[in-house]
């Protein structure tokens, strides 16, 4: 880290191990004695999200936010139309930081925080007794909220995807095990034992004491939303949130080029620029993504020619018009 940079994570796509100079929480969060940031454990892949996150640029708003968010220990929410990175920071932020794959928790209007932190399958274990009591362990695995709340020498990093598409009471019970670090598993905590290991969402046993998840390093938490509800205020004044604007011209450009650099030569450039002023230009008037444009340039600029691949004009036409549906509305 660079004397008096302040940034843990800089988004330069280099792993590193700053994370562990990370000072401890403020005061008020985490009463607990905060523990020391340790090594990445020797299982966990470092290089999951590595081949997503290579081609990703984050903005210095996107920089400053999740430094924020890694101080605070407080989750970090992310409000923006498809296709803007909100989803794809998270990876650069774990691949950087060497958090290991990223906990996907994908959200419906289905979703509730148990599920989130925990599964428990009574009815197969029901039928799995025949007359005998088979472990309660057996059937419980962590889900990716409960496998990021036991993290003990390293935080984990946690995508809570599309949150806006949760029911009214959700975000308010996340509020409550963001702010406490703990959840209680009951069929665990009747059993009136010490310790009982279970899995966690990979497959690796864990210990739970007294039948409680208890956060000792909280995890770095991306929430992401599509803008489509209001949250209630108690819940918003906990998160560090951060609006993302769609990408101007000079930056889809070099997205373009962080992803489809190797396919470009110099004779394909003029296209490229044609296509990214199109897209740019029909973004005003109608919804459309930057996944779109990306296609679009792959498909019939990149391609374009490779092994004797070829386009009628017709076709070069129809093709990037069918790309550049809009995402709402009535050409949806």
């Amino acid at each position: 880290m660079a004397m008096n940079d302040w940034k843990i994570f800089r988004g330069k796509g280099e792993s590193h191990d700053d994370i562990a100079s990370l000072p401890d929480p403020p005061p008020w969060r985490f009463a607990r004695a905060p523990r020391t940031i340790g090594p990445p454990p020797p299982d966990l892949d470092l290089n999951a999200e590595a081949a997503r996150s290579a081609p990703f640029l984050p903005t210095e708003p996107m920089v400053l936010a999740v430094n924020t968010a890694l101080y605070l220990r407080r989750p970090l929410l992310l409000t923006g139309k498809p296709g803007t990175g909100k989803s794809t920071l998270i990876s650069k932020v774990a691949c950087e930081l060497k958090l290991g794959p990223v906990l996907k928790w994908p959200i419906s209007s289905r979703s509730t925080v148990r599920g989130g932190a925990y599964e428990y399958d009574a009815v197969g274990r029901l039928q799995a007794g025949k007359g005998v009591d088979p472990p309660v362990e057996n059937y419980l695995t962590l889900g990716p909220l409960g496998t990021a709340l036991v993290a003990r020498d390293r935080p984990r990093a946690l995508l809570i995807d599309e949150i806006d598409k949760s029911d009214l009471d959700f975000a308010n019970d996340l509020l409550n095990v963001i702010e406490d670090g703990e959840y209680d598993i009951p069929e665990l905590q009747r059993l009136g034992v010490p310790f009982v290991t279970v899995k966690d969402i990979s497959g690796r046993p864990i210990q739970i004491e007294k039948g409680r998840l208890v956060c000792r390093q909280f995890p770095f938490v991306v929430m992401t939303s599509n803008g489509e509800r209001e949250f209630p205020a108690p819940f918003l004044r906990r998160c560090v949130r951060l609006m993302i604007e769609p990408p101007t011209q000079t930056e889809l450009a070099n997205i373009v080029d962080a992803h489809l650099a190797q396919f470009l030569d110099d004779a394909k450039r003029a296209d490229v620029e044609t296509l990214v002023a199109k897209f740019v230009s029909d973004r005003q008037q109608q919804d459309i993504s930057t996944d779109q444009l990306l296609n679009a340039i792959f498909l019939t600029v990149a391609m374009r020619g490779v092994d004797a691949r070829t386009f009628s004009p017709e076709e070069l036409t129809q093709v990037r018009t069918a790309l550049f549906r809009p995402l709402s509305g009535a050409g949806a």
